[in-house]
């Protein structure tokens, strides 16, 4: 494992020509960043992932159940032991399965493919749920938010980005700097381990992808000691954030108003401070300015390739949110973050292909309003989901 580990932290890898990690190591004089410093982002990440059961339990379900969310989630489809084996082995069915479905139960085909758009619509988490990890999001993201701006106001490289590399890597670690940073990256180790439980979202696996990048950004960031570019890449990323977790918390409380207008200001930032100030602030200092000052080393070629990288997330995102303002322009109004939930039809959508009440002939003397099992056909209309 010492093997290993020499070979990955490699000098002539991480470090600019001609520096060493003794030269590194905090003195009297200065404090450096040092790689074992990493190793307290994951207790930290256990207690803020309790921290925001607390939160949850103690804080936003009372906010939310004050705002007269529910905590029921989305209808349940009646058992049935066939329906329900066919759902388990291969969730959608074909149109000859269906048939052949069709003519075993006695159902019609629209009532079973409304009965496996409500299987899997039960999957979904309760609105409830949803209003609370937007709020812990929300809070956390104003918190650090808020810390990162009162810290830099008073930094001499958010002026001048050069000074994230006049001297480097001789720039001493303060305290502030230090607990930005851990704090930071201990909250997105959290969400890193969390996503597996969290609710389920079309982009997971993007966003899989995101925090493997930021965790990996911030890490290397911090053992080189690029941290003072580091805290603008953090701080820059986290005002969209705020915004966007307002705007859904506002949906899931029924403001329409309040989350149109949250929306529009969460796109402007995202598409300001991601596609404008991102490329033309951040990447202009980390390759430029860096080439200019410092000169490439191979660890600086990584470095800005995870950037890149992270560029290219951006894009992907802004087509996303440029997509949910052209369905807010048509049906008026902002319907939902795209994102927001599990890949599965709502039963709205289905009782508007339906149109009216689908017959199901008697079986086993149960009146005509239910089919087999005493599933109940009747289509469900929009306002009662």
């Amino acid at each position: 494992m010492a093997g290993i580990l020499a070979w990955f932290w490699n000098e002539r890898f991480w470090l600019p020509h001609n520096v060493t990690w003794a030269d590194l190591k905090n003195t009297e004089e200065a404090t450096f960043p040092q790689a074992e410093d990493l190793y307290l982002a994951f207790p930290l990440a256990f207690c803020i992932f309790m921290i925001r059961l607390v939160f949850e339990r103690f804080i936003a379900r009372p906010c939310a159940l004050g705002l007269k969310i529910q905590a029921n989630g989305p209808q349940k489809a009646q058992h049935n032991a066939i329906l329900e084996k066919v759902f388990t082995a291969i969730t959608k069915a074909n149109e000859k399965r269906l048939e052949g479905l069709s003519k075993q139960l006695d159902w019609d085909v629209r009532t079973i493919q409304r009965w496996f758009r409500q299987r899997r619509n039960q999957e979904k988490p309760s609105t409830l749920s949803r209003f609370c990890e937007s709020m812990w999001r929300f809070t956390f993201y104003l918190y650090i938010f808020t810390y990162g701006v009162r810290f830099l106001k008073k930094t001499s490289w958010l002026w001048d980005t050069r000074d994230c590399w006049y001297n480097y890597p001789y720039q001493p670690l303060t305290a502030d700097l230090h607990y930005y940073y851990i704090v930071e990256l201990s909250f997105y180790w959290s969400l890193m381990f969390s996503q597996f439980t969290d609710i389920k979202r079309k982009d997971f696996l993007i966003m899989f992808m995101h925090h493997i990048a930021t965790v990996s950004l911030m890490t290397f960031s911090y053992v080189n000691n690029m941290v003072r570019v580091g805290t603008l890449v953090m701080c820059l990323h986290d005002a969209a954030d705020i915004l966007l977790e307002a705007a859904k918390m506002a949906n899931y409380a029924k403001c329409q108003r309040l989350c149109d207008v949250l929306f529009v200001m969460f796109a402007l930032v995202f598409i300001i401070t991601r596609l404008g100030i991102y490329p033309i602030w951040i990447l202009n200092t980390t390759v430029f300015e860096s080439w200019d000052v410092v000169g490439p080393y191979p660890s600086w070629w990584v470095f800005n390739l995870l950037l890149t990288l992270l560029q290219v997330l951006h894009c992907f995102w802004s087509y996303l949110i440029v997509k949910i303002a052209c369905k807010a322009v048509s049906r008026g109004k902002v319907s939902k973050d795209d994102r927001s939930d599990i890949e599965s039809s709502s039963d709205e959508e289905d009782a508007q292909s339906l149109g009216k009440k689908t017959h199901v002939p008697a079986t086993n003397g149960t009146s005509g309003s239910n089919g087999t099992n005493g599933y109940l056909t009747r289509t469900a209309c929009p306002g009662e989901q």
